[in-house]
């Protein structure tokens, strides 16, 4: 089974209900995932294709699922207890599922109530690291 990644989607967005909650909770997670919050602005904070910004009286809070990748089954486990700590609530504890075998995530609702999970899918080959878009 082949599948991609890093074609489709080019940038996620969510509107945080209270951003400091909101960026704390998110630098601790995908920090645990070796990631970073690249750009940052007043409100505003991005994170790959991860854009993140305070909702105000003519936007709402957003609601989706966000599954982020993780190398390994350590990676997981160490991304929910990060997120638990950082302000996320319990929604599926790290262990297999049963969507393919080697499926191995960790769920947790972060402080907007947006479904978090980290996922390792098992040993895999990639093509690349990621994809680098330089401007022309």
């Amino acid at each position: 089974m082949t599948w991609h990644t890093g074609r489709l989607i080019d940038h996620v967005h969510l509107r945080a209900r209270n951003f400091a909650t909101t960026r704390y909770f998110y630098e601790h997670a995908l920090a645990a995932l070796g990631f970073r919050i690249e750009q940052q602005g007043q409100g505003w904070f991005q994170v790959d294709e991860l854009f993140v910004d305070t909702a105000d009286a003519r936007t709402v809070p957003t609601h989706i699922h966000l599954a982020f990748q993780a190398r390994d089954r350590d990676m997981v486990d160490a991304f929910y207890k990060a997120a638990l700590m950082a302000g996320g609530t319990d929604n599926g504890r790290p262990g297999e599922r049963p969507y393919h075998p080697g499926y191995y995530a960790a769920f947790v609702l972060d402080p907007d109530g947006n479904n978090v999970e980290a996922v390792f899918h098992g040993p895999v080959r990639r093509s690349a690291d990621a994809v680098r878009v330089d401007p022309a």
